[in-house]
């Protein structure tokens, strides 16, 4: 349904005041305005008194029959928020609902993970049903095998047990039912009345004849009997003064998402709650409707996946029952031994050995260490005193999660994955425990393949937390947050799915600095934000290839690289890779991969089909060896021999450090050693151009070219240097068979550069060795996969004071004006805008017309940088 019609009918437009444009869409129809209503009105759940919907259909039960019907058919959550006329008029209790669309799913033999995530934590919660349950009950119902019967035929034999036999007839014991919840009468007939009890009968007049009660007033287990019973249902009344504390999720189900409106409205909201916003500012700040908001937290609550905060009811207020109560002590108790846990035990135990690591980062930093020392003792007293202030949000991209959830690195851990990638967020306060957890997973393990790399990434997430937590040294204002800030980790892709509008509110609201890990996957759009300040890829076509091809055409240095646009097909291997033992292959919005040369021609022409490719010289007789250099950088003012413990002073380095802001950001650059030299350091030294290492900096550019020429002179080079914005006059047409580049001898000792004075590997290269190394990638933020280069990154933030208000002016300025180069570059590569049309801004957007307006651009033209220039390439 087109949104402009949406809008109209959320907002009670009968057919007369449509405006005119609205009508066409509809083809000047009545009729079908009228089923548009229909149609809206029962996917969306909406009360048939006070909306458009009255006008459609006149009888009002069978609309409220279709709805029903609809949402168990969609698999839908109940809409408790009609439970006023579900329960009492057509007596649909949620346990009934549920009942029968578990049945139909199990009659269709449809997958448990057909189940959309909420409707399947509430099935759970009512039910009982889980994913063993449900495998359970289907393999007790399925038919057996053919046989021959007696006459020789087939026979296939009936179902052992009928599927209603299989499912309970009442829900679980164990439902939750919290004291503050209000109980309202069901539909209560005669027959029910005589098969109650007398203290149940009182219950059921005392609320026909009062009015609703609170839950905590009535005795505990009359009030569990009836509601079992399905005579009473449970109303979790919510206000708009309300706070709303989300904890890490227990119970809930990771099947799919569906995308129906409830379920989007929730994870909406999951990401933007916080314990300091009240329901009525957060539905401010999300622009929603209050009554929508309110019935999402109030399902929340029903789920046990957050609580009212500070709102409990007086314990001598409750019933006596309520205290013997096995659900509610056990909570309690478990609330209290985790508060226990948290601030005599582990508090101190979390922080500290995090700290004295990134203490012996280096030897000359006192000041930081004492400032972090200081920050981690005093971290409880602050974390009571400062919760109403702004935080700095770590933002993080799913890999991340499915590192935690799939490594088996700790038992609790699990949960706050869970947290971190269906709410998109962990905050503040859920931390502590968190912290807890990491801390469980042993520095020292060793483990095969994948699984040390969620070692890896378990450990170096609880150093950055750590250093960024309440720390003095890398607070914007010290004067303001003498004590440092708190930290909220936030998921990109939950933030994402706001309007770009609403989540630019959310962070102005919550958050003085966001921090984001490096690197972030391809997949996603990095957060894009001015205020607050962002620490991280200044916009979205730095964590993209554009970026790669842009490094490439300013620098002048890279591996072979070769873009091909969706549709090309390739009925060979460009000869400038197939010296090449193993190649880099990045689709469009994905990740690289690693390929075998041997194969890749195939694998190439069938991501094709779909999408734009990027390929990339890796290793010429083994993958190829990269090397880190984190910045910002420092001690540029060194003279002094390239080799691998300096590997900072590599000419490529210098010349990124001279043309992007590499002192007020942070994050790391990788070279890489393919096997095949750079061309222009490889043309200096074959024409004695280096005399020595102290004088490479100084070398001109027209020398290096006149060099390069000299020593290659299959290769043309254009009369202009490569600037800045990649101006479209330094790009040269060439074909694919006059390609050529300088092999040299097979590669060196390995060794990975980490960064910081740190290598794996032995060896020392030589001043001849400097043109192995070329450059790979550039990434901003934070690293996570590795312990060294992340300690040496955190060092230099703290060191450089990076988060101070001067230094982020300085940096904000620099990443307009690398965006504005960037996107210039782009737009000189491609026959059509960078920006595509966006809609007209008078008119609601939804997430998908969203996303496809904010895409990336793809290319429109195959581009080739052969290790000295960027080149369209004709493959004709």
């Amino acid at each position: 349904m087109n949104t402009e019609v949406e809008f109209h009918i959320r907002n009670n437009y009968p057919w007369s005041k449509l405006p005119a444009t609205v009508k066409q869409q509809l083809g000047n129809s009545a009729k079908e305005y009228e089923k548009c209503v229909f149609n809206f009105s029962v996917k969306n759940q909406l009360r048939y008194k006070g909306n458009l919907v009255r006008t459609v259909k006149r009888d009002e039960k069978k609309y409220y029959e279709d709805l029903i019907k609809y949402s168990q058919d969609h698999l839908l959550l109940y809409p408790y928020h009609l439970s006023d006329i579900m329960v009492k008029g057509l007596r649909i209790t949620p346990f009934s609902f549920y009942l029968r669309m578990m049945h139909d799913i199990m009659a269709g033999e449809k997958s448990y993970d057909s189940l959309p995530n909420f409707t399947a934590a509430d099935c759970l919660r009512l039910l009982g049903i889980g994913r063993n349950q449900y495998i359970d009950i289907m393999n007790q119902c399925r038919s057996s095998k053919p046989s021959l019967n007696r006459a020789g035929s087939f026979h296939k034999f009936f179902r052992r047990r009928p599927i209603k036999d299989l499912l309970p007839t009442k829900p679980v014991e164990e439902v939750i039912v919290e004291p503050w919840w209000i109980v309202q009468a069901g539909y209560v007939t005669e027959d029910d009345i005589k098969a109650v009890s007398v203290s149940e009968k009182n219950v059921i007049d005392k609320i026909i004849d009062i009015g609703p009660q609170l839950a905590g007033t009535c005795d505990y287990y009359i009030v569990h009997k009836l509601y079992t019973k399905g005579l009473i249902y449970m109303e979790v009344p919510i206000e708009d003064d309300d706070c709303i504390i989300v904890p890490p999720l227990e119970g809930f189900v990771m099947n799919r998402v569906q995308g129906d409106y409830f379920e989007t409205l929730l994870y909406k909201i999951f990401v933007s709650i916080d314990e300091h916003t009240t329901v009525a500012e957060l539905s401010n700040v999300l622009q929603i409707d209050l009554h929508l908001v309110k019935n999402a937290v109030s399902m929340y609550c029903r789920l046990g996946f957050a609580r009212r905060k500070g709102q409990d009811l007086d314990p001598e207020a409750l019933h006596p029952s309520w205290q013997d109560a096995p659900q509610y002590n056990t909570k309690k108790n478990v609330q209290e031994e985790l508060l226990l846990i948290d601030w005599s035990s582990t508090s101190q135990e979390t922080k500290l050995p995090s700290t004295e690591n990134l203490a012996s980062m280096t030897s000359d930093n006192n000041s930081l260490d004492e400032a972090e020392v200081t920050s981690a003792t005093e971290t409880p007293s602050i974390t009571s005193s400062s919760g109403h202030s702004k935080r700095i949000a770590f933002l993080f991209d799913s890999t991340l999660t499915a590192f935690l959830m799939m490594g088996n690195l700790s038992p609790g851990l699990k949960s706050h994955a869970v947290t971190m990638f269906e709410v998109g967020k962990l905050s503040d306060e859920s931390l502590d425990s968190f912290l807890t957890e990491l801390d469980r997973v042993p520095l020292d393990s060793v483990a095969e393949g994948e699984a040390q790399r969620y070692f890896e990434h378990a450990v170096t997430l609880k150093n950055t937390i750590t250093f960024l937590r309440y720390n003095k040294s890398i607070s914007p204002d010290p004067d303001q947050y003498s004590g440092g800030l708190g930290i909220d980790l936030l998921r990109c892709e939950s933030l994402l799915g706001l309007e770009p509008a609403t989540c630019s509110r959310v962070l102005q609201k919550n958050y003085e600095l966001l921090v984001s890990m490096a690197p972030l996957s391809h997949e996603i759009r990095p957060v894009s934000s001015c205020i607050p300040q962002h620490i991280g890829p200044a916009i979205p076509e730095v964590n993209s290839v554009w970026f790669k091809l842009y490094l490439y055409n300013l620098i002048g240095s890279g591996p072979p690289t070769l873009l091909l646009v969706k549709g090309t097909r390739l009925r060979y291997l460009p000869p400038m890779f197939q010296d090449f033992d193993r190649l880099l292959i990045t689709t469009w919005g994905h990740d690289p991969g690693i390929v075998a040369t041997s194969n890749a021609l195939l694998t190439i022409n069938d991501a094709l089909a779909h999408s734009a490719v990027l390929i990339q010289g890796h290793g010429l007789f083994t993958d190829g060896q990269t090397a880190c250099v984190p910045f910002p950088l420092y001690g540029m003012e060194e003279r002094g021999k390239f080799s691998r413990d300096n590997m900072h002073l590599h000419s490529t380095v210098k010349k990124l450090a001279q043309h992007l802001d590499l002192q007020h950001s942070c994050g790391y650059i990788t070279m890489i050693k393919t096997g095949k030299a750079d061309p222009r350091l490889l043309a200096l030294q074959n024409n004695s151009f280096v005399r020595s290492s102290e004088g490479l900096a100084d070398i001109k550019e027209d020398d290096v070219e006149e060099a390069v020429v000299e020593s290659n002179p299959v290769v043309a080079m254009p009369d202009a240097p490569p600037s800045a914005s990649g101006d479209s006059s330094s790009i040269k047409t060439i074909t694919k068979h006059s390609l050529s580049l300088p092999v040299t001898s097979p590669m060196g000792d390995s060794g990975v550069y980490h960064g910081g004075g740190t290598f794996r590997g032995g060896g020392i290269i030589n001043r001849e060795m400097e043109a192995d190394w070329v450059l790979l990638n550039l990434y901003f933020g934070v690293p996570l996969f590795d312990d060294a280069v992340n300690k040496e990154v955190c060092t230099r933030i703290a060191k450089h004071e990076l988060c101070r208000r001067e230094s982020l002016g300085n940096l904000l300025h620099s990443s307009r004006k690398l965006s504005l180069q960037l996107l210039h570059f782009i737009a000189e590569q491609q026959d059509q805008p960078v920006v595509p049309d966006l809609p007209n801004a008078d008119l609601p957007l939804s997430s998908n017309s969203q996303n496809n307006s904010l895409s990336l651009p793809h290319p429109t033209n195959n581009l080739l940088f052969d290790g000295i220039k960027l080149m369209r390439w004709d493959t004709r």
